[in-house]
Parts: structure tokens; C-alpha cells; sequence
């Protein structure tokens, strides 16, 4: 046998090889322990969505599932321990759609490309926001908030928990849809605003629900509407915002699973599948119910990456038109 010959059988022996090894590991995985990244400080409502996914896991595949927070940075030190590590399947992230999408055109540079180093697998919830104003002033519904705001031409505020999150776009959708004019107030976080909300220092805001709830119902918020097309469940007496003023309005943050984009495809199936599974269960849809969020049934990996990279265009065109792309 010549040694072209030779070494095209070789060539050929290393391919097989290596096709059936990566066959053996993912028919194998998981072998050992699993870690879920929450770019996130332990305790709020990531977290606890991170550890409910875990214990799924780990009585799926009877492996243990370790939670790792990584917070800073807006989740960028977070995906960069995902990103430059092995594509083994081994450690996950929980990624929101701020990390996904809306930093794409947020940020100036970006130490990696969601789109192109991260595949998100599953969506677990999504986040709705509620519509709140101080119910000292003369505002009932979003039409009594459009007059009131073209008679105080400039004069209203509204509180945000930072200059690029869903509560700040929500309101600059409202600001567009009407062409009104509005001052921003950002604050350090929900509750700081909140509590100025209800001290007449600013006008309303978008809010998740869970720290706005108890506020709402003691009657010390007014709630004009929620932001998906659907009621929530934790306040199914407020209409959606769609409903009652803002046509067409239906907004969300989400939250995925994601995982190094170069994992290998069996992989990645076996655990969206999983993912699924344990988010389908009725005692996790109620327990997140409870809480203001929603629970998904995740669509096929393929066809959450074609909704990921189509909420980065959406987003990145209200980023764009509230003058914030590029700002952090």
C-alpha cells in the first residue's frame, strides 16, 4: 500500500474516531456534576428560578446540579466564565433577554457576541411589568396619564432601576406611541423607586410585579395595566396595557438556559428537553404564578434562537429611538 493510501486511511480512522467519541459523550452525559452560572447575587427571583431548574436536573439525570453566582458587570463576567471554557455541556448560564438581546445595542463593546458564542436552549419565564403611578394624582387609566402629561408638558417624571432595562424602554414606548415628554429619573434599584413613587417625588413607572404586589393591593400604587397581552394571574383584576390605551403593546423581559454555542447538538437536546420537562410540571407553573412570572413551554432550540435574534432587532431599534444605543 503506497503512503497516500496510508495516510488517507488514517485520515479516515481519526474522523471515525472522533465521531463516535463525541457519540459515547453524549449518550454518556451527564457523568458528573453540573454548574448553572446565575450572573446574579444570591436570593432574588433569578436565583430562585436557577435552584428550582437545578433540582429538576438533578432528579432528572440523578446528578448534582451546583449553583454558582457570578454577579458584576451586568452578567458579562457571568457569560465570559461560560464562553471561554470547555464546550462540554457542563456549565450552564441563566441568561435574560438583557443579556441575550438588549446589550447587543446597549453596550459600546462587548467581550463576546451572544449571538454567535452563546446558544440559548430553553426559555423558563417571562417577566411582566405593571404600569404604576402614585394614586394621589388624577390618573385612572392610560388615557387620564396621556392628558395629564401633555398638560405638564416636560414636568412628569418616571423612575427606572437604571438607564437600560425593560422598565426604561417600556416607558420610552409610551413616550413615543404619544410623543410625549417626560424627565428619567434612575435610581439604584425597583424598591428606591418605588418607595419615591409612593412619596409623589415621580409620576409612575413600568414595574416587575413582585416588589410592586403587596403596594398595589394596600392600595398605596394605582395599577393602569400590565405589559403582556395577557392578564397575570397574580393580578388578573389589571388589564393588559394592549387593552386599554396602548394598542399592539406586548412586552416582556425572558429569561433562557443558555450554554457555550459550541456544545455538541446531542447534548444541547438532551437538556432543553429536561429544561422543559421540569418547567412543564403544575406545581412550577403555580409557584411562579404566585410571583408575578410566567411559565413558558420552551420552543425547539432552533426556533428559540430564531425569537432570541429577532427580539435583539425588535429591541435594538426602541434602544436606538430612546437615544441609548452605545450609552453604557
Amino acid at each position: 500500500m503506497n503512503s497516500f493510501a496510508c495516510s488517507g486511511l488514517l485520515a479516515l480512522g481519526l474522523v471515525v474516531s472522533s465521531t463516535v467519541g463525541a457519540a459515547a459523550q453524549a449518550s454518556d452525559y451527564p457523568n458528573k456534576a453540573i454548574t448553572l452560572v446565575v450572573p446574579l447575587a444570591p436570593g432574588g427571583s433569578n436565583d430562585i428560578l436557577a435552584r428550582l431548574i437545578g433540582q429538576k436536573l438533578e432528579r432528572k439525570f440523578g446528578k448534582p446540579v451546583i449553583i454558582e453566582n457570578r454577579p458584576g458587570a451586568g452578567g458579562i463576567t457571568a457569560a465570559l466564565g461560560v464562553v471561554r471554557g470547555p464546550a462540554d455541556g457542563y456549565t450552564m448560564i441563566t441568561a435574560s433577554s438583557t443579556m441575550m438581546s438588549l446589550n447587543v445595542t446597549i453596550r459600546k463593546q462587548m467581550p463576546y457576541d451572544p449571538r454567535k458564542d452563546l446558544m440559548p436552549i430553553a426559555m423558563t419565564v417571562r417577566t411582566p411589568f405593571v404600569l404604576v403611578v402614585n394614586p394621589a394624582l388624577p390618573v385612572h387609566s392610560v388615557a387620564d396619564l396621556v392628558k395629564l402629561a401633555r398638560e405638564r408638558k416636560g414636568q412628569l417624571s418616571f423612575g427606572t432601576p437604571g438607564p437600560a432595562t425593560f422598565h426604561r424602554l417600556s416607558a420610552e414606548i409610551l413616550r413615543n406611541m404619544f410623543e410625549l415628554e417626560f424627565i428619567h429619573v434612575p435610581y439604584k434599584g425597583t424598591v428606591p423607586a418605588l418607595n419615591d413613587l409612593m412619596g409623589g417625588h415621580i409620576a409612575f413607572m413600568f414595574t416587575d410585579i413582585p416588589p410592586a404586589l403587596a403596594l398595589i393591593r394596600a392600595g398605596k400604587l394605582r395599577a393602569l395595566g400590565v405589559t403582556t397581552g395577557e392578564r397575570v394571574p397574580a393580578l388578573s383584576e389589571v388589564p393588559p396595557l394592549k387593552d386599554v390605551g396602548m394598542a399592539g403593546f406586548d412586552a416582556s423581559s425572558w429569561h433562557t438556559i443558555a450554554i457555550h454555542s459550541g456544545v455538541p447538538r446531542d447534548i444541547i437536546e438532551k437538556l432543553a428537553a429536561a429544561i422543559r420537562e421540569g418547567m412543564a410540571e403544575p406545581a412550577v407553573v403555580e409557584v411562579l404564578a404566585r410571583d408575578g412570572a410566567i411559565a413558558v413551554v420552551s420552543p425547539p432550540v432552533d426556533e428559540l434562537r430564531r425569537f432570541v435574534d429577532s427580539e435583539t432587532v425588535r429591541w435594538g431599534k426602541v434602544i436606538e429611538a430612546a437615544g441609548l444605543a452605545g450609552s453604557e
